[in-house]
């Protein structure tokens, strides 16, 4: 069987934990940053999980991790 290709996008977008859990980064971090309050800033910072219903559908887009 040949070697299966990873997603380069997901690659970039989606981090797989030492137990295995995808992690992502919340949307909006960028855009009109300014007007938001400094406690919204600091939400866009840490690393959400990603929902279960996409679990499989991440993991055939990152099959070596």
């Amino acid at each position: 069987m040949p070697k299966l290709k990873t997603h380069k996008g997901a690659k970039r977008r989606i981090h797989v934990t030492g137990s295995g859990k995808l992690m992502r980064m919340k949307q909006g971090k960028s855009h009109l940053r300014r007007k938001k309050p400094s406690r919204v800033k600091h939400l866009f910072d840490q690393k959400v999980g990603v929902s279960v219903q996409d679990v499989d559908r991440l993991k055939r887009l990152l099959p070596y991790s």
